[in-house]
Protein backbone atom coordinates (compact mmCIF):
# COMPACT_ATOMS: atom_id res chain seq x y z
CA UNK A 1 0.00 0.00 0.00
CA UNK A 2 2.73 2.49 -0.83
CA UNK A 3 1.47 5.90 -1.82
CA UNK A 4 3.50 8.33 -3.93
CA UNK A 5 1.06 11.10 -2.97
CA UNK A 6 1.36 10.60 0.81
CA UNK A 7 2.48 14.20 1.38
CA UNK A 8 -0.94 15.39 0.21
CA UNK A 9 -2.86 13.37 2.78
CA UNK A 10 -2.39 16.29 5.17
CA UNK A 11 -5.39 18.58 4.96
CA UNK A 12 -4.25 22.22 4.93
CA UNK A 13 -7.05 23.96 6.81
CA UNK A 14 -9.92 23.61 9.23
CA UNK A 15 -13.43 22.45 8.39
CA UNK A 16 -16.60 22.99 10.34
CA UNK A 17 -18.37 19.79 11.27
CA UNK A 18 -21.86 19.44 12.70
CA UNK A 19 -23.18 16.61 14.85
CA UNK A 20 -26.91 16.05 15.38
CA UNK A 21 -27.90 14.87 18.84
CA UNK A 22 -30.03 15.74 21.87
CA UNK A 23 -29.96 19.30 23.25
CA UNK A 24 -28.70 18.00 26.59
CA UNK A 25 -25.67 16.44 24.90
CA UNK A 26 -25.00 19.69 23.02
CA UNK A 27 -25.00 21.72 26.25
CA UNK A 28 -22.72 19.23 28.00
CA UNK A 29 -20.21 19.16 25.13
CA UNK A 30 -20.14 22.96 24.74
CA UNK A 31 -19.73 23.51 28.51
CA UNK A 32 -17.26 20.63 29.04
CA UNK A 33 -15.42 20.27 25.72
CA UNK A 34 -12.71 17.99 27.11
CA UNK A 35 -15.37 15.32 27.61
CA UNK A 36 -16.34 15.64 23.93
CA UNK A 37 -18.62 13.39 21.94
CA UNK A 38 -18.55 9.61 22.20
CA UNK A 39 -17.05 7.63 19.35
CA UNK A 40 -19.44 5.53 17.27
CA UNK A 41 -18.14 1.97 17.27
CA UNK A 42 -20.88 -0.25 15.88
CA UNK A 43 -20.22 -2.66 13.02
CA UNK A 44 -22.35 -0.57 10.63
CA UNK A 45 -20.48 2.77 10.74
CA UNK A 46 -20.05 4.15 7.23
CA UNK A 47 -16.42 5.26 7.66
CA UNK A 48 -15.30 3.02 10.50
CA UNK A 49 -15.10 3.90 14.18
CA UNK A 50 -14.88 7.52 15.33
CA UNK A 51 -16.88 10.67 16.00
CA UNK A 52 -19.09 11.61 13.05
CA UNK A 53 -19.84 15.03 11.59
CA UNK A 54 -21.65 16.45 8.58
CA UNK A 55 -19.12 18.72 6.88
CA UNK A 56 -20.36 22.34 6.62
CA UNK A 57 -24.03 21.32 7.03
CA UNK A 58 -25.80 22.04 10.33
CA UNK A 59 -29.18 21.59 8.64
CA UNK A 60 -28.38 18.01 7.69
CA UNK A 61 -27.17 17.30 11.23
CA UNK A 62 -30.43 18.62 12.65
CA UNK A 63 -32.43 16.59 10.12
CA UNK A 64 -30.53 13.47 11.22
CA UNK A 65 -31.30 14.10 14.89
CA UNK A 66 -34.92 15.10 14.21
CA UNK A 67 -35.71 11.93 12.29
CA UNK A 68 -34.58 9.55 15.03
CA UNK A 69 -31.46 8.29 13.31
CA UNK A 70 -29.05 9.01 16.15
CA UNK A 71 -27.77 6.21 18.38
CA UNK A 72 -29.04 7.72 21.62
CA UNK A 73 -32.43 8.97 22.74
CA UNK A 74 -33.28 12.41 21.39
CA UNK A 75 -35.93 14.33 23.31
CA UNK A 76 -35.07 17.72 21.82
CA UNK A 77 -33.08 17.57 18.54
CA UNK A 78 -30.14 19.96 18.39
CA UNK A 79 -26.74 20.45 16.75
CA UNK A 80 -23.24 20.94 18.08
CA UNK A 81 -20.55 22.37 15.83
CA UNK A 82 -16.86 21.49 15.89
CA UNK A 83 -13.77 23.15 14.50
CA UNK A 84 -11.88 20.25 12.96
CA UNK A 85 -8.32 19.93 11.75
CA UNK A 86 -8.55 16.79 9.58
CA UNK A 87 -4.81 16.20 10.01
CA UNK A 88 -3.55 13.08 8.28
CA UNK A 89 -6.76 12.22 6.44
CA UNK A 90 -7.96 9.20 4.49
CA UNK A 91 -9.85 11.30 1.95
CA UNK A 92 -12.20 9.32 -0.25
CA UNK A 93 -12.59 12.20 -2.68
CA UNK A 94 -9.06 11.36 -3.93
CA UNK A 95 -7.80 8.61 -6.22
CA UNK A 96 -5.12 7.57 -3.73
CA UNK A 97 -7.60 7.34 -0.85
CA UNK A 98 -10.04 5.26 -2.88
CA UNK A 99 -7.24 2.99 -4.10
CA UNK A 100 -6.08 2.32 -0.55
CA UNK A 101 -9.64 1.38 0.44
CA UNK A 102 -9.96 -0.90 -2.61
CA UNK A 103 -6.73 -2.68 -1.61
CA UNK A 104 -7.99 -3.03 1.97
CA UNK A 105 -11.17 -4.62 0.62
CA UNK A 106 -9.16 -7.15 -1.38
CA UNK A 107 -7.06 -8.01 1.67
CA UNK A 108 -10.18 -8.46 3.83
CA UNK A 109 -11.91 -10.52 1.12
CA UNK A 110 -8.90 -12.83 0.80
CA UNK A 111 -8.62 -13.20 4.60
CA UNK A 112 -12.31 -14.11 4.88
CA UNK A 113 -11.95 -16.66 2.07
CA UNK A 114 -8.93 -18.29 3.75
CA UNK A 115 -10.72 -18.39 7.11
CA UNK A 116 -13.91 -19.76 5.55
CA UNK A 117 -16.06 -16.95 6.95
CA UNK A 118 -18.50 -14.84 4.96
CA UNK A 119 -17.55 -11.31 4.01
CA UNK A 120 -19.73 -8.73 5.82
CA UNK A 121 -22.42 -7.10 3.67
CA UNK A 122 -23.87 -3.62 3.30
CA UNK A 123 -27.66 -3.63 3.71
CA UNK A 124 -30.44 -1.15 4.33
CA UNK A 125 -31.99 -0.33 0.97
CA UNK A 126 -30.68 1.55 -2.05
CA UNK A 127 -28.62 3.91 0.14
CA UNK A 128 -27.09 0.97 2.05
CA UNK A 129 -27.68 2.61 5.40
CA UNK A 130 -26.19 -0.33 7.34
CA UNK A 131 -22.61 -0.58 6.11
CA UNK A 132 -21.05 -3.62 7.76
CA UNK A 133 -18.79 -4.28 4.76
CA UNK A 134 -17.56 -0.69 4.47
CA UNK A 135 -16.95 -0.48 8.22
CA UNK A 136 -15.01 -3.76 8.19
CA UNK A 137 -12.91 -2.59 5.22
CA UNK A 138 -12.01 0.74 6.87
CA UNK A 139 -11.24 -0.92 10.21
CA UNK A 140 -9.09 -3.51 8.42
CA UNK A 141 -7.23 -0.70 6.67
CA UNK A 142 -6.43 0.93 10.03
CA UNK A 143 -5.29 -2.41 11.48
CA UNK A 144 -3.11 -3.13 8.42
CA UNK A 145 -1.38 0.23 8.83
CA UNK A 146 -0.89 -0.28 12.58
CA UNK A 147 0.60 -3.76 12.14
CA UNK A 148 3.12 -2.34 9.66
CA UNK A 149 4.02 0.69 11.79
CA UNK A 150 2.57 3.06 9.18
CA UNK A 151 1.33 6.50 10.16
CA UNK A 152 -2.23 6.16 11.51
CA UNK A 153 -4.99 8.26 10.01
CA UNK A 154 -6.45 11.05 12.13
CA UNK A 155 -9.70 11.21 10.18
CA UNK A 156 -11.68 9.79 7.27
CA UNK A 157 -13.66 11.97 4.86
CA UNK A 158 -16.04 10.88 2.10
CA UNK A 159 -18.86 12.15 -0.11
CA UNK A 160 -22.13 10.22 -0.19
CA UNK A 161 -24.99 10.47 -2.68
CA UNK A 162 -28.19 9.74 -0.79
CA UNK A 163 -31.98 9.70 -1.23
CA UNK A 164 -34.04 10.38 -4.37
CA UNK A 165 -32.82 12.35 -7.37
CA UNK A 166 -33.20 16.11 -6.97
CA UNK A 167 -35.23 16.43 -10.20
CA UNK A 168 -35.93 14.29 -13.30
CA UNK A 169 -32.72 13.04 -14.94
CA UNK A 170 -30.62 14.75 -12.25
CA UNK A 171 -27.21 13.47 -11.26
CA UNK A 172 -27.76 15.12 -7.86
CA UNK A 173 -29.52 13.44 -4.96
CA UNK A 174 -31.72 15.14 -2.34
CA UNK A 175 -29.41 14.34 0.58
CA UNK A 176 -25.91 14.39 -0.92
CA UNK A 177 -23.38 15.14 1.80
CA UNK A 178 -19.82 14.86 3.01
CA UNK A 179 -19.22 12.93 6.20
CA UNK A 180 -16.18 13.26 8.39
CA UNK A 181 -15.20 10.57 10.87
CA UNK A 182 -12.68 11.85 13.41
CA UNK A 183 -10.51 9.12 14.91
CA UNK A 184 -7.86 11.20 16.70
CA UNK A 185 -10.25 13.47 18.59
CA UNK A 186 -7.60 14.90 20.93
CA UNK A 187 -5.60 16.32 18.02
CA UNK A 188 -8.29 17.03 15.44
CA UNK A 189 -11.12 18.68 17.35
CA UNK A 190 -9.98 22.18 18.22
CA UNK A 191 -13.22 23.26 19.87
CA UNK A 192 -16.98 22.86 20.04
CA UNK A 193 -19.61 25.56 19.58
CA UNK A 194 -23.34 26.09 19.46
CA UNK A 195 -24.35 27.07 15.90
CA UNK A 196 -26.41 30.25 15.49
CA UNK A 197 -29.51 29.62 13.34
CA UNK A 198 -30.27 32.46 10.93
CA UNK A 199 -26.84 34.10 11.31
CA UNK A 200 -25.76 36.08 8.23
CA UNK A 201 -22.27 35.86 6.72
Amino acid sequence: MSDVWELYRWQPSFVLGFHGTDAGVVETVVQSPLDGLKKSESTTEWLGHGVYFWEQDPGRALDWASNGKTKGTVTKPDVVGAIIDLGYCLDLTTISGLEEVRQAYETLRDSCTLAGVPLPRNTGGADRLKRELDCAVIQSLHLYRKERCMRPYDSVRAPFPEADVLYDESGFRAKNHIQVCVINTAQCIKGYFKPIPGAKG
